[in-house]
């Protein structure tokens, strides 16, 4: 590893541009701090600062007597976008909604209201908040402190921001989105993974992650990105039974797919939960440009995220809020949306009984995404792509669990699912793997 520089600055500066060119993979240690001390000829409080400033940018992270190491999930310009779906091939890679079964824009734009926002305006429009805490009450999620952010993602960010700091641990379900890696390894945060099944996290696997000192934890309740996870009613109370015991632990719950799941909404934070956020966006079921999210939490953590909005962005537009609402709210868009759901539904049915039928093992209760446990993502990914078939392998979304492939059902249609799956009995013989 080339690594220059006098001053904590510059060296970390100089081990980000290594780690850059010399596409250092997730794990690789880095010299310890006194070796590098003696090779750049500096005191090892300045190469211990300079690890530090990398371990607050969520490159490295600190593993005790295995020393400095290079960060899971950590973003680089390679890996902060999925690779692009080759011309010709039938897209199941990308995680997209059924754009034929969104509701259509145009009749919402009429209801927009005359005027433009400005400054010294409430920043939240109060009839989408009104809504929206309809819809969490329905689902029996208190709505007494509410927020409006730009998407899930900038939800998840600002609630993390407000209660850890550098070097805390985040819990997270492994696998899964690598947007929420990413997110929490370049915040500066370690994640630690949790694995799950077709109902949820494990509540052994909560257990043993939360008695590491996780800081938070992240779960996706339902349309778990890859698996299709769902969380039933007794794995709710199951992992309410192991939160009891951390109830200052930050819980945020990623309902992300909200009225499309194809699944209830069960939610893990008990009375006796003091720092929580739920989580809800309408890019999946009102379409990924209306990038609105609301999000119901302790009053704190409310008054946190609402505060530290005020210093920068101040507000989302409340042209995409007015939308979000017009489309959300109309009964013939939720007659859209439940109809939606179902069609999802078939397809996920329909997608799973093909692949029943070639012997082929999956995961995947709710939402538009399967997850098909494989002994070699690579070239089972390469051999579909050869048949004319785009799928996601696993890798970006694991930290250390088996390999799969994430296929995305939402335009699959019944007839092309017995091909998609003959295909892929081909693409795995002769190795197959089970669902870990």
């Amino acid at each position: 590893m080339c690594v220059s520089g006098r001053t904590a600055v510059a060296i970390a500066a100089s081990l980000e541009q290594s780690l850059h060119t010399q596409k250092r993979g997730p794990g690789e240690a880095l010299p310890t701090v006194r070796e590098l001390a003696v090779t750049l000829r500096v005191s090892p409080a300045t190469v211990a600062a300079a690890y530090k400033l990398l371990r607050a940018r969520g490159l490295v992270a600190g593993h005790g007597r295995r020393g400095t190491r290079v960060a899971p999930g950590r973003v680089t310009p390679a890996s902060a976008a999925p690779p692009a779906v080759p011309a010709g091939t039938i897209d199941l890679a990308t995680g997209n909604p059924d754009p034929d079964l969104l509701p259509p824009l145009e009749p919402a734009i009429h209801v927009i209201e005359g005027g433009l926002q400005l400054y010294g305006s409430a920043p939240d429009r109060s009839s989408l908040v009104a809504f929206a805490a309809g819809e969490f009450e329905a689902d029996g999620i208190s709505s007494g402190s509410m927020a409006v952010l730009s998407g899930a993602m900038d939800a998840i960010e600002r609630s993390l921001r407000e209660h850890l700091r550098a070097g805390d641990r985040v819990a997270v379900e492994d696998p899964s989105f690598p947007g929420i890696i990413d997110l929490v390894s370049a915040s500066g945060y370690v994640p630690v993974p949790v694995a799950l099944d077709g109902d949820g996290p494990l509540p052994d696997a909560v257990a043993a992650a939360l008695g590491r000192g996780c800081g938070a934890m992240i779960v996706t309740p339902r349309a778990q990105n890859p698996t299709g996870a769902a969380i039933t009613m007794e794995r709710t109370a199951d992992l309410r039974r192991v939160l009891r015991r951390v109830p200052d632990i930050l819980l945020i719950e990623n309902d992300y797919a909200g009225p499309i799941a194809g699944a209830a909404m069960h939610t893990l934070r008990g009375p006796s939960h003091n720092r929580w956020a739920v989580v809800r966006s309408t890019s999946k079921f009102l379409g990924p440009d209306l990038r609105v999210a609301v999000m119901a939490g302790d009053d704190m953590t409310v008054a946190r995220v609402r505060g530290r909005q005020a210093l920068g962005a101040r507000w989302v537009s409340h042209v995409l809020q007015q939308l979000a609402l017009a489309l959300w709210s109309d009964p013939s868009s939720g007659r859209r949306l439940a109809r939606a759901a179902e069609i999802y539904t078939q397809r996920r049915n329909a997608t799973f009984a093909a692949l029943h039928a070639q012997g082929i093992e999956a995961c995947g209760r709710s939402g538009f995404n399967l997850w098909v446990p494989v002994h070699d993502e690579a070239r089972v990914s390469s051999a579909l792509a050869e048949r004319g078939w785009a799928v996601a392998a696993g890798e970006r979304f694991r930290i250390r669990a088996a390999p799969g492939i994430r296929v995305t059902i939402s335009t699959l249609l019944p007839a092309d699912a017995l091909r998609f799956a003959a295909d892929l009995a081909e693409a795995l013989r002769p190795a197959r793997a089970g669902f870990a």
